[in-house]
């Protein structure tokens, strides 16, 4: 990771469940990536509902008590998988902004918004469990959606980037435009592996409609 998206990413997940034991070995990184990478094929195969704390330990073949090492419930596991998926997208998506490739707003947001498309397709467990919002806990774990952190992420760099007016108003209509397409990438993915291309197309369109007003008119 870059240290700009390091220092993004910092007030984000710190508001995440901590890690039982922070890793600061090679072999224990090692060991919580792969109980990452099995709770990210489960929840591929069967949703994030029905993930057990056993089944990550059968499928990382570690023991259940290495799975406690590190987290102390199943709901923990999972938000540390979300936490890697926003960590991982975000990254992603700041690069595109930041990319000389596209000149104006719309084709750096379009480029964003890409990358979402693309971790639906290939991010191991992002399909079934994004950023964590999905997990539906009471009380809720922060006052704001990791949706709504990474939404104000991709503003604050475009905002930069392109000279975009920085007021309530243009980030909460960001907002509400990054809100709208994840729901609809959700929707494209919902029983299509590649996604349902119409979902994918009316996405971009609207996004677009919704900003030009207030951002510009976009690039042809």
């Amino acid at each position: 990771m870059t240290v700009a998206a390091a220092d993004l990413l910092e007030p984000s997940l710190d508001t995440r469940h901590p890690l039982r034991n922070e890793p600061v070995q090679a072999r224990s990184t090692a060991r919580l990536s792969a109980l990452l990478d099995a709770a990210a094929a489960i929840v591929d195969e069967i949703g994030f509902e029905r993930l057990t704390t056993a089944m990550v330990a059968d499928r990382a073949g570690a023991s259940i008590g290495t799975v406690y090492r590190y987290f102390p419930d199943r709901i923990a596991l999972l938000q540390a998988l979300a936490s890697r998926n926003l960590e991982r997208v975000l990254e992603r998506a700041t690069s595109e902004i930041a990319d000389a490739r596209h000149a104006s707003w719309s084709d750096a947001v379009s480029a964003a918004l890409a990358v979402l498309v693309d971790a639906f397709r290939s991010e191991p467990g992002y399909r079934g469990l994004r950023t964590g919002d999905v997990i539906d806990l009471r009380p809720a774990v922060t006052e704001r959606t990791y949706n709504s952190v990474m939404s104000d992420h991709l503003f604050d760099a475009l905002a930069q980037r392109f000279r975009l007016d920085d007021d309530t108003q243009s980030r909460f209509l960001f907002e509400a435009a990054f809100e709208l397409a994840d729901s609809l990438a959700a929707r494209a993915f919902a029983r299509d592996p590649q996604g349902d291309e119409a979902f994918l197309a009316a996405r971009s369109e609207i996004v677009t409609s919704m900003l030009a007003p207030r951002f510009g008119t976009p690039s042809a």
